[in-house]
């Protein structure tokens, strides 16, 4: 897509679809007792195709100023600072942190909330993208460029939500080991900041990870 100058805009799970449903049964991790019949299902390919383009944009087009699902959505994006590809590599990481820990990474439907989620996983936000930030999210900050966090939290659910999340590499290590650091070096590319150092495309491609496959 990126080739074509197109900007998918909204990569989530739903939007992935394998391309056969068939599929073999394996028996399951756990039962709840020994006559119980668990099962986990395998899909036969893992073929892919992605679905629903209805906010697909061509990069010389006009932007809107949101897009993404929530807990998909890049910090450029929550900071005001205008989007383009990188946006998509993002919520790629996002998923892809999805899919082998059974969770969404940032659980959250608040933008001051998001960021502070942000920073509990992958650290502080870069200065300079806070200083560019526009004028919508400079209320997110104080002192210039430190997180208003928990003093803005909007209930002590929120900050306990924040607390209770790991920095990534070790939320990896908790699922893969460290015998996969070609996934924790991807997801790290993946998942920076700065748009500008963040992994594209086709370097996400070409990475270690989808090279030795074993």
């Amino acid at each position: 897509m990126h080739d074509l100058h197109l900007i998918h805009t909204d990569l989530k799970p739903e939007n992935i679809l394998l391309v056969s449903s068939e599929y073999i049964k394996l028996p399951g991790y756990k039962r709840s007792s020994p006559n119980d019949a668990n099962f986990r299902c395998l899909p036969k390919s893992s073929a892919i195709k992605l679905i629903d383009f209805g906010s697909t944009a061509f990069d010389n087009q006009c932007h809107s100023s949101i897009v993404s699902t929530r807990h998909y959505r890049a910090p450029e994006i929550i900071l005001g600072l205008g989007w383009t590809y990188p946006c998509d590599l993002w919520s790629v990481g996002c998923i892809l942190v999805e899919l082998f820990s059974g969770g969404a990474l940032f659980q959250t439907h608040e933008n001051l909330e998001h960021l502070a989620m942000m920073e509990r996983v992958l650290g502080p936000l870069p200065e300079h993208m806070i200083r560019r930030a526009n004028q919508g999210a400079e209320k997110y900050f104080r002192r210039g460029s430190r997180l208003n966090w928990p003093e803005g939290a909007v209930s002590r659910e929120s900050i306990r939500a924040v607390k209770k999340l790991d920095r990534l590499k070790d939320m990896l290590l908790q699922h893969v080991g460290s015998s996969r650091s070609s996934l924790i070096d991807l997801l790290c590319g993946l998942l920076q900041y700065d748009p500008s150092e963040r992994l594209t495309a086709r370097q996400a491609l070409n990475h270690p990870f989808f090279r030795n496959l074993t």
